[in-house]
């Protein structure tokens, strides 16, 4: 059965468009009939829809016997850590401030698989229960996650001076404190949530401010979350973004792990820097969840996205934010980022978001794409796919001469523009 509300990760929307509180609720009384109407950890982000729709998925939950934990505000990966028969977010991660959703978690703090979805989804008509059950609000949620992550993540990190944006969601005063508590001099931004700013301007999202904030005050690096806290992106010294690809290439040879999870959009520079380093590369489909199967599949521990999904699998079970920003400093061992990133030579990539009518790639789309990657000779690709979470077709060139990327790039945007528009 294809999923109609399922998508990349989780269920996710505008709020009162695609995602409103009769969806929540369904979701929530279907989950937990899923589960056998257990207990349910739920966790929400900074958004002002969170509330209602944690109400609205709290409802659903009892509505079908099961009991629902409520922690607040808390960080994606700290619902997987304290997941009960099942954990929930209402979050949409990244997206701006009108979008929400809800992300499930298995009792092992996994992702659901398609499977799993698809099973939910097929419960959503399900009606109400006789049985009721309970709602409880705990209030300990993100100082128990917090011990956990410096108990197992923590490093010294005194003398190091970093600019930390919260992209003013759930890490904000959170993870400030982390680095502090590290040794570290901390500089924090996107740290003022109002429900409305999550993600606007700041963030792993949006690098800008972090970047100007570290050149201007001398910071050695910057850390950069996203609204729910599973992503993480990094600043050099100089200013230079660093990303998910970057990142865990720095990570596997500081770890000196054997294999590695990217996805299919991993720049071919890091398939290179692990060739000649040794290291065996499982490449997925996009999204962190098929990047955290094919690490529980062959037994790794490292994986992760160019867009900052980076996991860790030693003392952990999803992506970490936080554990990253901090793996990530304690590998610098007296060098600067910009040292420690020059490990990894980047192919010129070029992207573009096409927003498009109909995400059905067309024939001559399909047909041109294929003609291109057969005429590079494996000297660069292009990627087309639709957006799990957006009307929008994403486009990636990448090739070594960054001018044939941004034609081809540009080429086919054009023609998707033509197509699907």
């Amino acid at each position: 059965m294809a999923r109609k509300y399922f998508g990349t990760d989780g269920v996710r929307g505008v709020v009162g468009e695609f995602v409103t509180p009769e969806l929540v609720e369904r979701l929530g009384r279907a989950a937990s009939l899923w589960t056998g109407a257990a207990k349910v950890f739920v966790g929400r982000d900074t958004r002002a829809s969170g509330v209602e729709l944690e109400e609205a998925f709290a409802r659903g939950v009892i509505s079908a016997g099961g009991d629902c934990i409520l922690g607040g505000v808390v960080p994606t990966p700290a619902v997987a850590l304290l997941a009960l028969d099942l954990g929930v977010v209402i979050s949409a991660s990244h997206n701006p401030p009108e979008y929400n959703g809800v992300k499930f978690f298995d009792s092992q703090g996994r992702k659901l698989s398609d499977t799993s979805e698809e099973q939910i989804e097929e419960l959503l008509a399900a009606a109400p229960g006789i049985d009721q059950g309970t709602i409880e609000h705990v209030e300990i949620a993100t100082d128990s996650y917090l011990e956990h992550i410096l108990e197992r993540f923590g490093v010294d990190l005194s003398g190091l001076r970093i600019a930390v944006d919260c992209a003013n969601g759930a890490y904000s005063g959170l993870a400030p404190q982390a680095f502090e508590r590290c040794g570290a001099e901390v500089h924090a931004i996107g740290d003022a949530p109002d429900g409305s700013n999550i993600n606007v301007g700041c963030g792993a999202t949006d690098l800008a401010l972090l970047q100007k904030t570290v050149v201007d005050g001398g910071f050695d690096l910057g850390i950069a979350f996203d609204g729910d806290g599973d992503r993480m992106l990094a600043v050099d010294e100089n200013g230079a973004a660093i990303d998910g690809d970057q990142i865990v290439a720095i990570l596997a040879l500081d770890q000196q792990v054997d294999q590695v999870a990217v996805t299919v959009m991993t720049n071919l520079g890091f398939h290179a820097l692990m060739r000649e380093r040794g290291i065996r590369v499982h490449t997925t489909d996009v999204g962190d969840r098929y990047v955290l199967e094919a690490l529980h599949r062959e037994g790794a521990l490292l994986g992760g996205e160019q867009s900052g999904h980076v996991i860790y699998l030693r003392d952990h079970v999803t992506g970490d934010g936080l554990a990253a920003g901090l793996l990530l400093c304690g590998a610098l061992k007296g060098r600067t980022l910009s040292e420690v990133a020059a490990v990894m030579t980047r192919w010129p990539q070029h992207k573009e978001n096409v927003p498009v009518a109909d995400r059905e790639l067309t024939p001559a789309v399909l047909d041109e794409i294929e003609r291109l990657n057969r005429e590079w000779h494996g000297q660069g690709r292009v990627l087309v796919r639709a957006s799990g979470t957006e009307p929008l077709i994403r486009v990636l060139a990448e090739a070594e001469n960054a001018e044939v990327a941004s034609e081809a790039c540009a080429s086919i945007a054009a023609l998707v523009r033509r197509e699907l528009g």
